[in-house]
């Protein structure tokens, strides 16, 4: 015998009271706009890559004299127009991947995989503070501050290695841990004002970096602080050899440990966002803050977590600037622009651990690489930074790469197009009727 489960009743009417209220808010359109900003698959990134060197490729033709001259007489000898645009182009990427990859024409191994060594060590910032900024994305906050986070690490860092007189195994951890820690304060005070007073974390950050760089600048100009002795310069002192990170190779191979501590913290952001408990809070509250709060979660303190973490590997980047790669003495700008760049990569690596991580080794291929492609094919360096910024326009614009590639819509994009095809039809119907 079969029992049928008895039939609802129709509802009769409108839902009242407690009945008709949302279970959940929505959720910010901050937090939504970096969702669509860091959406898309690796095949829509590679595309992207690849749409961003031929556009360059195109730029560098352009601007070349004997594409220039040869295309005065492209009707008569289209090949020699065509020749130049290839001599062009291909010599450009050539020295890019010589003197960011591989030298083929250098006269030992050692030197031909110099190049290498120079792109990692150019990254290991990139990846410190791309992390950072992933980091905060990934909780729905756009962190903006790693110029003035990478500044105050710096100076952290400097005050411990110009005044402790200690051995390398001693000296060059407690000059990481200042550098790292300058930085989480400065991050942190960020998360604090941003969970205490509703602060938006864009102009915080901003303010931050201005006050950070003048207050920086007058420690490196006033004598018995961060000036170098005897000095008149705004500058510090070299930094001690035994707080310097030791190279992992001899000369003239250039990458040091501080590329293997860009790993650790590559693996420690993974682990943190992907595996532990304060990461999954981390990632809810990046999600929907307010279904966070409803399910338990204190999206104040997590909001402080975050930008202190965000902070500290932004001064781990400062801190390689200073016992890494500038180390003779820094300024003021010893971010080089390290904090705004930080962005590109970690929108590049969509915010996950190793995607900035692999990110920060591409921007720092194309930089090393730049300055090979300027001295042997006389291209501006300002042409790789051109690359850089399509391939963050591509990026944010997955559905643009998937026109230029007549790639199929995502279910997203067509259940949009579909939404928008009945609105449009329901708009008709009512002023027919």
């Amino acid at each position: 015998m079969t029992i049928n489960p008895p039939e609802l009743p129709p509802v009769s009417g409108p839902l009242t009271g407690a009945e008709a209220q949302p279970l959940v808010a929505p959720a910010p359109r901050e937090n939504r706009l970096i969702a669509d900003m860091l959406r898309g698959s690796v095949m829509t990134t590679v595309l992207a890559i690849v749409l961003s060197i031929v556009i360059g490729g195109i730029l560098i033709a352009v601007t070349d004299e004997d594409v220039q001259r040869t295309a005065g007489y492209f009707f008569a000898q289209p090949l020699d127009m065509l020749r130049a645009v290839w001599d062009s182009v291909s010599g450009a990427y050539a020295a890019l991947f010589r003197g960011a990859i591989f030298n083929y024409d250098a006269p030992s191994f050692v030197r031909a995989i110099k190049p290498l060594t120079d792109t990692l060590n150019f990254a290991t910032p990139l990846i410190a503070a791309g992390l950072g900024v992933g980091l905060a994305f990934r909780v729905g906050l756009f962190n903006i501050g790693g110029r003035g986070q990478m500044l105050m690490g710096a100076a952290a860092a400097g005050f411990v290695a110009f005044s402790v007189d200690a051995p390398m195994f001693i000296h060059l951890p407690l000059t990481v841990l200042a550098g790292i820690l300058g930085g989480l304060v400065w991050g942190g005070i960020v998360g604090l004002l941003k969970a205490r007073t509703g602060a938006h974390e864009v102009i915080l950050t901003i303010m931050l970096n201005f006050i950070a760089l003048y207050f920086v600048s007058w420690l490196l100009s006033t004598p018995g602080l961060l000036m170098r002795p005897g000095g008149t310069q705004p500058i510090s002192p070299a930094t001690p050899p035994s707080a310097q990170f030791p190279k992992l190779f001899d000369a003239p191979l250039t990458v040091n440990w501080g590329f293997i501590v860009a790993i650790a913290a590559t693996i420690f952001v993974w682990w943190l966002i992907e595996r532990s408990a304060l990461g999954f809070r981390m990632r809810a509250v990046g999600t929907n803050p307010f279904a966070a709060r409803a399910a338990g979660v204190n999206v104040e303190r997590v909001l402080i977590y975050a930008m202190a973490f965000a902070g500290a590997l932004a001064g781990l980047a400062g801190v390689n600037q200073m016992a890494g790669t500038i180390t003779s003495g820094f300024s003021s700008h010893i971010d080089a622009g390290i904090g705004f760049d930080a962005i590109t990569v970690a929108l590049l690596g969509r915010s996950r651990a190793w995607g900035v991580f692999a990110a920060g080794i591409l921007f720092g291929a194309l930089k090393a690489g730049s300055f090979t492609m300027q001295i042997s094919e006389g291209i501006p360096v300002d042409i790789v930074l051109v690359v850089q910024a399509l391939i963050v326009l591509f990026i944010a614009a997955p559905p643009l790469v998937r026109a230029v590639f007549f790639l199929p819509k995502t279910e997203a994009e067509r259940a949009q197009a579909a939404s928008r095809k009945a609105s449009r039809q329901a708009a008709k119907k009512a002023v027919a009727a």
